[in-house]
């Protein structure tokens, strides 16, 4: 079947990945904070970033290989972290791992995830990178590292952007609870989506394999809480110096939005900074990370890494036309996921190069940093303005 005839755009996954998903899970994918403002200021962000179209320059080569952190990559972006991966789709993590591995991009495992860093290293080919919400047991924080090391992930993440948990009202009224309790409600929607219930039915009910080794049976939390919220502290700077004194693999620190913060994160020994808003989902007042970028990029000279908000190959090049180093999806994967099962990754990737290569050769580009200070924010002036990164 040629998934582009009938699925070339990140939208067309998504409406059918919603037909074959239950309304609950869906909920927990696709809802924010709040009246969801910050969801919605990352598209409209995005969308203000323009570029004067070249023209007459001829036919030219398209090469999309970055580098990042002395790692070289054949496309300039990967999968973010998501918790709760395998209750979106069946087995998610280890399809999006193999999926990862063979598109030679990164593959990003949460703490929250359904399966253990174990399960999923063996297919990623000692290109994965560990997402921690930070453990406040200094004995739990140094036996999670361990395990992390020792399975093959060669990136740590520590995600800071979650200092308290988060409402996420929308999730609240979908019925889902941490662990899921099937009501009748969810049953009948579960009854309409008979290929996620298969899956799920064959590898049981998702839940968080890493925090139950630690966490045991824990009851009395809220709908959009997990037992990983007892475990967990609000890290401070100090926390920061520790992790990156006991790690001794690349670091990343996500959820960073202030340009003041990256002289103290260089100090820290931080190996890239990763600008992200939780893609709208704890904070409804957040900026965008697009809108950030520029003076994040004047600000450190640090690798940046950007994510929220992104749904296609031109969201992709904006960001590195303003600063950014590689840009990270979460959603996107899982919509392919649920649209296409593992068909579904390697079609993002395809329409993401696709689309990275067509708006390319409207600017007349070889390489995405080529773009670099050639693009600007509609809106703020009368005539375009470009916007220096540094």
């Amino acid at each position: 079947m040629d998934h582009h005839a009938k699925y070339p755009a990140i939208q067309d996954l998504k409406a059918r990945a919603r037909r074959r998903i239950p309304k609950f899970v869906w909920e927990y994918l696709d809802s924010a904070t709040g009246k969801e403002a910050t969801l919605h200021r990352n598209r409209a962000a995005l969308d203000r970033v323009l570029f004067s179209p070249s023209i007459l320059h001829g036919e030219l080569p398209v090469d999309l290989s970055t580098t990042l952190c002395g790692r070289d990559y054949p496309l300039p972006f990967g999968i973010s972290p998501v918790g709760m991966s395998g209750l979106i789709w069946p087995d998610a993590e280890r399809k999006l791992a193999r999926a990862a591995t063979k598109a030679g991009v990164p593959y990003s495992i949460s703490t929250v995830a359904t399966r253990t860093p174990e399960d999923v290293a063996p297919h990623l080919n000692g290109n994965g990178w560990f997402q921690m919400y930070p453990p406040r047991d200094e004995g739990i924080r140094t036996d999670m590292l361990k395990r992390a090391k020792d399975a093959g992930f060669s990136t740590l993440i520590l995600t800071v952007d979650v200092p308290v948990p988060s409402r996420r009202e929308r999730q609240v009224r979908s019925g889902l609870t941490t662990p899921p309790k099937l009501t009748p409600r969810l049953l009948a929607q579960i009854a309409m989506c008979p290929t996620w219930a298969m899956g799920t039915a064959t590898l049981g009910m998702p839940r968080m394999r890493l925090i139950d080794d630690y966490a045991g049976k824990v009851t009395g939390l809220s709908s959009t809480q997990h037992a990983g919220y007892l475990l967990r502290t609000s890290p401070d700077w100090d926390y920061v110096t520790w992790l990156r004194d006991a790690w001794d693999g690349t670091f990343f620190v996500k959820g960073v939005l202030n340009p003041d913060d990256a002289p103290r994160l260089e100090q820290a020994g931080v190996d890239a900074i990763w600008l992200s808003n939780h893609a709208g989902r704890q904070f409804d007042a957040s900026p965008a990370p697009i809108e950030v970028l520029p003076e994040m990029r004047k600000a450190t000279t640090l690798p940046l890494i950007l994510d929220s908000g992104v749904e296609g190959g031109l969201d992709i090049l904006r960001a590195i036309a303003l600063g950014a180093d590689f840009v990270m999806l979460g959603r996107a994967w899982h919509y392919a996921l649920g649209a296409l099962d593992t068909d579904g990754p390697t079609h993002l990737v395809e329409i993401l190069q696709k689309d990275m290569a067509a708006n390319m050769g409207q600017l007349g580009v070889t390489k995405p940093t080529e773009l670099r200070d050639k693009a600007w924010f509609d809106g703020t002036t009368s005539e375009p303005r470009a916007i220096s990164t540094g």
